[in-house]
């Protein structure tokens, strides 16, 4: 088998197989870029009230505030992934470790101010393949990046050997 014919078989499968990795990555990708754009991807920032750092509630008030939702996501302290806090507009984001659920509370009043699901998380978990196993993210995405730079060089190969032929060709022939 001719180098050409190497190229071009192995360009197609490794082509045909990495593609749905491509194209999950692609339009997760593009989701994460508009995801700012969409509140049905990210629930918008709420505005908490004005206030200074001294009338801003304590962490036990804002936990208080989230449990007294009875949200099935927020149960106890280990049902929380993190706490966003946004000193400007004022506002703690408390994040679940289940269902990428989220609740906003006044960082001045503690009262709730949003109960929403965060599905951006989803599809950064779907873009970087941590949804499917670690294994996804530490060796498949990897061996993608690979098989990229791959398709692109046999790639251009399978452009570039025809083209020189038909221009030497051209030359042979005049």
């Amino acid at each position: 088998m001719n180098s050409y014919k190497l190229f071009r078989v192995t360009h197609k499968w490794f082509g045909i197989i990495f593609a749905v990795v491509l194209l999950n990555v692609s339009v997760t990708g593009i989701l994460l870029l508009e995801k700012k754009n969409f509140d049905w991807l990210q629930p918008p920032t709420q505005k908490g009230q004005t206030g200074n750092v001294e009338d801003f509630i304590t962490q036990q008030q804002l936990f208080k505030a989230v449990f007294e939702q009875g949200h099935v996501d927020f149960k106890g302290i280990d049902d929380i992934d993190r706490v966003d806090f946004r000193p400007g507009k004022r506002v703690h984001k408390v994040q679940s470790i289940h269902n990428n659920s989220e609740i906003q509370v006044d960082a001045v009043s503690g009262k709730v101010l949003s109960v929403s699901v965060r599905r951006s998380d989803l599809i950064e978990s779907l873009h970087d393949g941590s949804w499917f196993g670690n294994w996804v993210n530490a060796i498949l995405l990897p061996a993608t990046a690979i098989v990229c730079i791959f398709l692109t060089v046999t790639g251009l190969l399978l452009w570039l050997i025809p083209t020189r032929k038909k221009i030497a060709a051209r030359g042979n022939s005049s």
